[in-house]
């Protein structure tokens, strides 16, 4: 009846489960996810996810990120590393260097900073709590 093995204190993130923090929502401070997160508020932070992220148009992010997919349609203040894809569609901005596997630009959106592109040129073997601007 009772597991003689004891619980661990970290729970895997389920597959499919997306984190979401809304519009109107400010957040100060470093964000880490395993699962996809969406993010139509404002993070003054540094965001690490080891899957896919979603910034949606009126999305603010003051920090870097690191993620193995990311589509921005808001706006980006730092360093963008990206392993797979990094997508920016409509009115994005991002004012910051890029490393990315491979670039999707579309014509409305805008891009101030150097890029670095093509494989292997990003390792996300990161862990979690390690600093995004080393």
């Amino acid at each position: 009846m009772f597991s003689s093995k004891s619980r661990s204190s970290y729970v895997e993130t389920p597959v499919g489960s997306t984190t979401i923090i809304g519009a109107g929502a400010v957040i100060s401070g470093n964000i880490e996810s395993i699962g996809d997160i969406r993010i139509d508020g404002i993070l003054k932070g540094n965001l690490a996810c080891r899957s896919k992220i979603l910034l949606g148009p009126e999305a603010i992010i003051e920090g870097d990120i690191i993620a193995n997919q990311a589509d921005i349609l808001g706006k980006v203040l730092g360093k963008v590393k990206v392993n797979d894809l990094l997508h920016l569609h409509g009115k994005a901005v991002v004012e910051g260097n890029i490393q990315t596997g491979k670039l999707q630009i579309e014509s409305t959106a805008s891009f101030n900073g150097e890029c670095h592109m093509g494989a292997n040129i990003v390792e996300l073997g990161i862990e979690m709590g390690k600093a995004v601007n080393e």
